[in-house]
C-alpha cells in the first residue's frame, strides 16, 4: 500500500527532488520560472500534490509523480567524497554528486535524496523516483541515518549520554535522542532519525568537539559496505524493496 502523501509547499517540492535549495526555489518561483499544471505560479507557499500535480522549471518537466513504469526508475548509491555538493548543479562550478555518475545514469536525470553537507562523505542515494524521494524525506518517517564520527578531542562518556538524552542546540532547535556510542578514543557511531540541518556538526560545536571526519555509513536498510570513495552502484531489487518498505511506500 502506498504511503499517504499530503500536499507540500512548492518550494519544498523542488528542493525534495534536488532541483535547488528552498531559498533558490523561492527566487525561481517569484521570477515566474515555475509552472504548476501548465500555469505559472509566483507564490513559494503554493501547495502541490506529488501524485497528481505536474511541475516544470523554465519549461522543463520535473518528475514528482510515481505514474511512470518501474522500468523508468533508477536507484543509485554513491560514496560521496568530501568537498562535493549534494545538488545537481552549482553556479560556482564546484563538483556535484551527478559528476560522479557514469553517463548512462546522468541521462536519467537523477536527484539526490536529502543532503550530505559539503565536508561530509559517504552514502547518498540518487533516484528519479519522486514519490519515493518524498516518502523518504517526509519528517514523519524518521528514516535512520548511520554515521561514523571522528573528532580531535577524546570524548568522555558524558558526550554520548547527552546525545542519547536529546539535546537542545544553541539556536533553540530541540533534537530527538540520537543513538550514540564511543567505539574508539576519538571515534563515535551515531544514528539519527531527524532531518535537522548540519545536526551532527552543530551538536559537536555545542559539546566543544572538533569534527575531523564525518561519514554516513548507512541510510535506512542500505549500507555503504566496501563501495570505494567516489564510486557508485545501482541498488539491487531487494534493496529497493526494503527501501520502499522503510518509507511506507511499498
Amino acid at each position: 500500500m502506498r504511503a499517504e502523501i499530503t500536499q507540500i509547499r512548492l518550494n519544498r517540492a523542488l528542493a525534495t527532488v534536488g532541483i535547488c535549495s528552498r531559498r533558490k526555489a523561492d527566487v525561481l518561483i517569484r521570477a515566474g520560472a515555475v509552472a504548476v499544471n501548465g500555469s505559472v505560479v509566483l507564490e513559494p507557499g503554493r501547495r502541490v500534490n506529488p501524485l497528481s500535480d505536474t511541475l516544470s522549471v523554465r519549461g522543463q518537466a520535473v518528475r514528482l509523480r510515481a505514474d511512470e513504469t518501474a522500468d523508468d526508475y533508477c536507484y543509485i548509491m554513491l560514496n560521496k567524497p568530501v568537498q562535493v555538493l549534494s545538488t545537481v548543479h552549482d553556479p560556482q562550478g564546484r563538483p556535484c554528486v551527478p559528476d560522479y555518475l557514469p553517463e548512462e545514469f546522468r541521462r536519467k536525470r537523477l536527484y539526490p535524496v536529502g543532503r550530505l553537507d559539503f565536508f561530509s562523505e559517504g552514502l547518498i542515494l540518487l533516484t528519479n523516483d519522486g514519490y519515493l524521494t518524498h516518502a523518504l524525506t517526509h519528517p514523519s518517517r524518521h528514516i535512520p541515518r548511520y554515521y561514523r564520527l571522528t573528532v580531535r578531542e577524546t570524548p568522555t562518556p558524558a558526550v554520548p549520554a547527552l546525545m542519547r538524552a536529546g539535546m537542545t542546540l544553541s539556536e533553540g532547535d530541540t533534537l530527538m535522542p540520537v543513538e550514540a556510542e564511543l567505539v574508539g578514543e576519538h571515534v563515535m557511531t551515531l544514528v539519527l532519525r531527524q532531518g535537522v540541518n548540519r545536526q551532527i556538526r552543530r551538536m559537536c560545536r555545542d559539546l566543544d568537539l572538533t569534527v575531523l571526519r564525518l561519514e554516513r555509513t548507512g541510510f535506512g536498510p542500505l549500507s555503504l559496505g566496501d563501495l570505494p570513495k567516489g564510486r557508485c552502484r545501482p541498488l539491487s531489487r531487494a534493496e529497493v524493496t526494503a527501501l520502499r518498505k522503510a518509507a511506507g511506500a511499498a
